[in-house]
């Protein structure tokens, strides 16, 4: 072969370049016009890449479907009243947090697996726009959080105002002020007393809860000490402060909540760094799959 490499006559170079300028050539292929023919050929590291960025995204993909159930699950189980019309706005609903949260990371996620798993740039510049839009939000909060400290806490107060005065209307705002009277062990907002502001807890209210507490300002709600005890908070409105401090909790639940988010403060931001960081795995590691496009 190298005998005849050296008989070929130096002219045919020349001509093949000849060839080239004047003749049309053959179109190359290139990484934009069919990513499927180069990207097997990215190293052991890229494909190792590849496989954890669609692990990672598939996971958050299941979190987000799972998020979503539950807050479909909340707003189908509640059973609209005799009238047609549902307990509570579906606006101002707690379970359509969860709704929109679950679409946002189940579509997110769905666009990372897709974009990793078919190679595809647009999905993944659409999925790290979105985890960088996400990250700005995030962060966002965290200073409006040091920022606007006190009016956070009087948005906080005008929230568990509006869970006292929804309580019956919301099974979901039953629930959570239930558990935050029954872990602080509390009552009301400032104290037991706000309850008077409640239409259904009103002493010239209607009905046997007239006059009363919901179960959970309970100091002992169990009967016996086993049985719930439902109706230990009747009549706590009439009795006197001396008598109501034997039955109930008299302290209100807005001192208590802001003493126990101080005190979780450290927690909060480890599960908020925590978020972060994944976010910034998981938006490197689409980076990385990329830049092999």
């Amino acid at each position: 072969q190298a005998s005849r490499l050296v008989q070929l006559p130096y002219s045919s170079f020349e001509d093949e370049d000849d060839a080239d300028d004047d003749g049309p050539s053959l179109p190359e292929v290139t990484a934009e016009q069919d990513p499927g023919l180069w990207y097997p050929k990215a190293s052991p590291f890229s494909h190792c890449v590849r496989c954890l960025a669609f692990l990672w995204n598939l996971l958050f993909l299941l979190l987000g479907l799972l998020i979503l159930a539950v807050g479909v699950w909340g707003l189908l189980a509640k059973n609209p009243l005799p009238g047609g019309e549902r307990g509570a706005p579906l606006g101002s609903d707690p379970m359509l947090l969860f709704v929109l949260a679950g679409l946002a990371a189940s579509a997110v996620s769905l666009a990372g697996c897709l974009g990793t798993f078919r190679a595809s740039p647009c999905l993944l510049r659409f999925f790290l726009g979105a985890v960088l839009a996400f990250g700005g939000l995030e962060l966002l909060g965290g200073l409006l959080l040091l920022l606007a400290r006190r009016r956070l806490r009087d948005a906080l107060r005008d929230l568990l105002l509006l869970c006292l005065l929804r309580y019956q209307e919301d099974p979901d705002l039953q629930f959570l002020v239930d558990e935050v009277q029954r872990s602080l062990q509390c009552c009301g907002l400032e104290s037991y007393r706000d309850w008077e502001s409640n239409p259904y807890f009103n002493c010239s209210a209607p009905g046997a809860q007239a006059c009363g507490v919901p179960a959970s300002c309970c100091q002992d709600p169990l009967e016996n000490g086993s049985v719930p005890n439902a109706q230990c908070g009747f009549g706590v409105l009439g009795m006197d402060w001396v008598a109501a401090g034997a039955v109930v909790h008299l302290g209100g639940c807005g001192a208590a909540l802001g003493s126990w988010l101080r005190g979780q403060a450290g927690a909060i931001a480890a599960g908020a760094t925590t978020l972060v960081l994944l976010e910034a795995v998981g938006a490197l590691m689409a980076l990385r799959v990329l830049r092999d496009i």
